[in-house]
């Protein structure tokens, strides 16, 4: 049982250097932001988690060490109810110009995955539910597009 007083993760803030790119992207993913005073947006997710977006130079406000630069290493991943919303989601959001990280396969751990970045870079990881007849062993290095 968790103590009372561990901590409960409840945000997860992306930096961005073009906060109308980022809600147009994270728009047509699903998630659709509130904009507050056009430096600041904010999605809640579920359960009390929110996802929200500060703009390079609002972040002062809060941080008196502010990043240099946007996108980083963590990958945020989104489940999608099944193996075929993978490859849709992934067609839609290249389509319209967004950059595909990882084309759509079949992935050792069972699910279907795929990634694309979102306009700062960030990688957002698309994910079907697992299935036990998609898994494999070993693993296989990702296909290239």
């Amino acid at each position: 049982m968790t103590p009372p007083s561990a901590p409960r993760f409840v945000q997860l803030n992306l930096i961005t250097s073009d906060l109308d790119a980022a809600i147009a992207f994270y728009s047509r993913l699903g998630v659709v932001p509130e904009v507050t005073e056009g430096v600041h947006a904010e999605a809640p997710l579920h359960d009390g988690v929110t996802i929200e977006w500060d703009t390079v130079d609002s972040v002062a406000t809060w941080d008196s060490h502010p990043p240099a630069s946007t996108g980083g290493s963590t990958v945020i991943g989104f489940a999608l109810p099944a193996r075929d919303a993978v490859d849709a989601l992934y067609a839609e959001l290249t389509a319209a110009g967004y950059h595909g990280h990882q084309v759509p396969h079949d992935a050792f751990f069972g699910a279907r995955y795929a990634i694309v970045d979102d306009p700062d870079g960030n990688p957002i990881a698309l994910m079907s539910p697992i299935s036990a007849e998609h898994r494999h062993w070993p693993p296989r290095p990702a296909p290239s597009a």
